[in-house]
This record gives structure tokens, C-alpha cells and sequence, in this order.
């Protein structure tokens, strides 16, 4: 059984492999408070529309597995352009992971999960 991280991150896309879902999990949760760390935390100015920090995505942190070629799970968070962190459950139609009082995105993520 194999999980797999997909970190989309601006224009790259990098997947790393994982045996074990507590191994791929505590690696989604290390990158994605590295870049909210790093989170630009300022507004973009489209033609014709401002798009507020929390409205862009800076980062999806996917993972999908244990299958290789049919996943049948598939989660991960959104880092927001504040630095805010956004479970979801889903790919093409993503529903957003509810915390429960004093969980975390990353602790809803693993209730979702496991």
C-alpha cells in the first residue's frame, strides 16, 4: 500500500511515496506549515477584480492512495495567501474538512482519514 503527497506549490508539482499513511501525513503537515510560514500575506490585483490573501491558494497538498493507479482516497489542505490552513476531501469536487472546538486542519484531516 502506497500513499502519495502532491505538493503544488506556484508552478511546480513535486510527488513523494510514502509506505505508511502516519509517515505521509506528518510529512503534509511539516510542508504546510512551512509554506504558511512563508505565505506572501498580500492582495492581488487582477484586471477588472482584487483578490483578498485568504481568496488565493498558494499551495494544495495532496494525498492520494493506498491504491497506485485507482486511489480511493483522496485529501489534503489548501495554505491559504494569509497563511491559513484549509482541509478538504475530494478532487474534483472538494468539500472542506468541518474542525470540531480546538481541533486543528491537520487533526480534522487525520479524523477524516483514519
Amino acid at each position: 500500500m502506497r500513499w502519495t503527497l502532491t505538493d503544488r506549490s506556484g508552478s511546480r508539482v513535486r510527488r513523494s511515496s510514502f509506505d505508511d499513511l502516519g509517515q505521509a501525513l506528518e510529512a503534509l503537515e511539516g510542508l504546510a506549515r512551512e509554506l504558511s510560514d512563508s505565505a506572501p500575506r498580500e492582495g492581488f490585483d487582477a484586471k477588472f477584480k482584487r483578490f483578498d490573501p485568504v481568496q488565493r491558494v498558494i499551495a494544495r497538498l495532496e494525498l492520494s492512495g493506498p491504491e497506485r493507479w485507482a486511489p480511493s482516497m483522496r485529501a489534503g489542505v489548501d495554505v491559504r495567501g494569509d497563511g491559513s490552513i484549509e482541509a478538504y476531501r475530494g478532487r474534483v469536487r472538494r468539500e472542506v474538512i468541518e474542525q470540531r472546538a480546538g481541533e486543528s486542519p491537520y487533526a480534522a484531516l487525520r479524523r477524516a482519514l483514519g
